[in-house]
């Protein structure tokens, strides 16, 4: 048995490469977490995948943001728009362009609906409307040097200060948060100004945060549920049964033998 969490996503010839492998060995593969095309998984009988349905994080993470501002808008706006920037962490991935795109265009959803503006990229004249982690490595290190080069220009004094911040995932929304902290904001201390931040993964970590009330809400990727569902098909294929067996009480995609585990928000 092969079991793959596959690094490289931008094309499918990395995944389509190992599934030809394990077929020629005649052993079933699962790919977990970073998804492969239905094309991948449809050639051989003996493969699967488990993971999130990669856009649903990023329709939750830009509910929560939306519903929140909505909330708090007075609050939170500074300059009568609300300036964002948002951390990509990866070009090409799945999971991170779902999050980019949806994550600011469901909150805009929420917002217009409501009658307020859609929220402002903090830097007018970018091509792209994302900072994107360099290294592919969704890192508070990236995170942290792009908020320290961003803040003095953009604050508080200037009239310009960045008033929401939007990550691919909790890494990446950490680093944020300690350049933040390092300028005097969501420092979780009485009477401080905290600049919303919202992330993806509810890593340990990112629910202190939430609770220290740094960080403001994260969308749960459930890795035990990853885990136990694969357990599931690793129990299949040890007792002699086909892969997709046992699997009726989970959603599994109609075409193919993808099996989706959901994700779920996370706020203060």
């Amino acid at each position: 048995l092969l079991i793959v969490n596959i690094v490289e996503t931008s094309s499918p010839d990395a995944a389509q490469n190992a599934v030809e492998a394990a077929k020629t060995a005649g052993i079933p593969i699962i790919f977990f977490n970073r998804e492969v095309s239905d094309d991948v998984v449809n050639s051989y009988e003996k493969c699967a995948f488990v993971g999130t349905n990669a856009p649903e994080a990023g329709h939750m993470q830009g509910q929560m943001v939306g519903e929140y501002l909505l909330e708090n808008y007075d609050t939170v706006d500074l300059n009568g728009v609300i300036s964002y920037v948002m951390f990509k962490g990866q070009e090409g991935n799945a999971e991170a362009e779902a999050r980019t795109q949806f994550g600011v265009e469901d909150a805009n959803a929420v917002l217009t609906a409501a009658g307020k503006p859609e929220l402002a990229y903090y830097n007018a004249s970018a091509t792209d409307k994302y900072l994107v982690d360099q290294g592919g490595k969704w890192s508070a290190q990236a995170a942290n040097d792009y908020m320290a080069t961003i803040l003095p220009e953009y604050s508080e004094a200037n009239g310009n200060m960045i008033e929401l911040i939007i990550c691919n995932n909790d890494n990446m929304a950490e680093g944020a948060i300690s350049a933040l902290e390092a300028a005097g904001y969501n420092t979780g201390a009485e009477g401080a100004t905290t600049i919303p931040v919202f992330g993806v993964d509810a890593t340990d970590a990112a629910k202190e945060l939430i609770a220290a009330g740094k960080m403001t809400g994260t969308v749960k990727q459930d890795a035990e549920g990853m885990a136990s569902t694969i357990m599931t098909l690793v129990e299949n294929i040890n007792s002699g049964a086909a892969l997709m067996d046992n699997t009726s009480d989970y959603n599994v995609d109609a075409d193919c033998a993808k099996i989706r585990v959901p994700y779920a928000m996370i706020t203060g």
